[in-house]
């Protein structure tokens, strides 16, 4: 009896190859439906937004304006998400020193705790000073004007997201602010010197972060990457930097979180230098027992300067949660506030439930839509490692010091990507080659070719910033025409 006759390696190949299509095809399938399975969980999201507001709200009046206010902060929120958190993490990713995924998972606990621990404490001004809110607040429109001011904020961040673009969702509320109020109370409801004021500070921030992160680097380049003796050059001065990390981070953290625990420098000042000094002390035999065994190189140091790294970007991330969950809610709460008191208030605090929109849908923006911003802001730039890292996320917090001593608005989103414009544009002029004779220059050609700054990237960037205001306030002005035009109030 014959056994089953035995098939050779080439009668196999038809079918391997099959299984091998398949696998592709399923691949790309997969990769096809994941921005529909990100809209998919964006849009479920949204639904249980309006449905905690319709359950806190009840049947109370005005409950339809509060449930479609708190999806639009919902979706407000995914868009700070996809955006925003981007420059926090974005350095320590590109570095090396955090995996995507730990990165991701770090920025939703510090955004959440910072959100929910300190958010509530802060006391939202809607107009910011910019607008004469007495001129909005006796609109019969007010209402609509929130409405607007978040969608047309929240439309333009998601197209920045779209195009890549890293944008400040500070400003493009505002910008949708202004241009609701505008259309509500018309160009007499701005107050405009002190939208001047503000303009500059989005102006000089990024500058000053760049100008900061380079300064930082050169310190670090002339003390420990050019001494002879790299890992002791390391233990003296890293324990000074993180002091200052220390210090800068706790005046940092003061100035944005609750204001009713300190309100003048004098009382920042003494527990910035206590937290600076303590951090310096604590960190020499951590530093010095770190370093033991570190071979004399610089790809040594990437060692020493992971673990500040990783700690200056989850304060960050803290504080960003406490600041910014506002942008996300500030109106809705408005709106959840005029209910309260039947009066609309410049003034307004952030319900507990109201937080919980805000930070939930920071979280799942930033899962669902974070990776591609922060992979841009960490590797597509300029090529980031710990150190260059480090100068960029402490950089954020000094300038942010200098530019509240005097006296300037600034939005953390300009001076994260000018900090990281900064070390990448010093790191080019200082390796751009020098000729021999005297008034001679290479070549174009050669010059470009040692360029460290990705040039199509850098002018994306400034020109988003420069337009998110009046694309946000022209978008929110067109929202409020029409809400205005379909409800039979123009």
């Amino acid at each position: 009896m014959k056994g089953p006759a035995r098939r050779g390696p080439g009668e196999w190949r038809s079918l391997d190859r099959d299984l091998e299509r398949v696998s592709v095809l399923e691949a790309g399938a997969i990769h096809l439906s994941r921005p529909l399975l990100g809209a998919g969980i964006s849009l479920v999201f949204i639904v249980l937004s309006m449905l905690i507001a319709l359950l806190v709200t009840g049947r109370e009046p005005g409950m339809l304006v509060i449930v479609a206010a708190a999806a639009l902060a919902a979706y407000m929120a995914l868009n700070i998400g996809a955006n925003d958190v981007a420059n926090n993490m974005g350095p320590a990713v590109g570095s090396g020193a955090l995996p995507m995924a730990w990165a991701i998972a770090l920025a939703v606990v510090c955004e959440s705790a910072g959100a929910l621990v300190a958010g509530s404490d802060v006391v939202e001004t809607l107009s910011r000073g910019i607008l004469q809110f007495e001129l909005v607040s006796t609109s019969s429109s007010f209402a609509i004007a929130m409405i607007a001011a978040l969608l047309g904020a929240a439309i333009w961040v998601n197209v920045a997201t779209w195009i890549g673009a890293p944008v400040s969702t500070t400003q493009a509320v505002i910008g949708g602010m202004i241009g609701a109020a505008a259309a509500a109370g018309g160009l007499s409801a701005m107050n405009w010197p002190t939208l001047g004021l503000v303009a500059l500070g989005w102006v000089v921030s990024p500058l000053l972060g760049a100008l900061v992160a380079a300064l930082l680097l050169a310190l670090i380049k002339w003390r420990i990457l050019d001494a002879e003796d790299k890992i002791a050059a390391a233990r003296r001065w890293l324990p000074r930097l993180i002091g200052l990390m220390a210090g800068a981070f706790t005046a940092y953290l003061l100035l944005k979180l609750p204001v009713r625990l300190v309100t003048t420098p004098l009382a920042i000042a003494p527990m910035a230098l206590a937290a600076g000094a303590l951090a310096w002390r604590l960190s020499i035999p951590a530093i010095r027992a770190r370093a033991e065994g570190l071979e004399n190189r610089r790809a040594s140091l990437k060692v020493l300067f992971r673990l500040p790294l990783v700690i200056s970007a989850a304060l960050l991330s803290f504080a960003h949660g406490a600041n910014d969950v506002a942008n996300a809610v500030g109106p809705l709460a408005a709106l959840v506030e005029a209910q309260r008191a039947g009066v609309p208030s410049e003034f307004v605090s952030l319900p507990f439930w109201v937080l919980v929109i805000g930070a939930a849908g920071i979280s799942v923006g930033l899962m669902l839509f974070g990776p591609r911003l922060i992979r841009m802001v960490g590797h597509e730039i300029t090529r980031l490692n710990p150190t260059r890292a480090f100068c960029v996320a402490l950089s954020a917090a000094v300038t942010v010091i200098l530019a509240s001593a005097l006296g300037l608005p600034v939005s953390s989103t300009h001076i994260a990507i000018g900090g990281v414009f900064g070390v990448g544009f010093f790191r080019e002029w200082f390796m751009q080659p020098r000729s021999p004779e005297p008034g001679r220059r290479y070549p174009a050609q050669e010059r470009r070719r040692r360029r460290l700054v990705r040039r199509s990237h850098f002018m994306t960037i400034i020109g988003a910033w420069v337009v998110t205001l009046p694309c946000a306030a022209l978008l929110s002005a067109f929202v409020f025409t029409v809400i205005r035009l379909v409800a039979g109030l123009g």
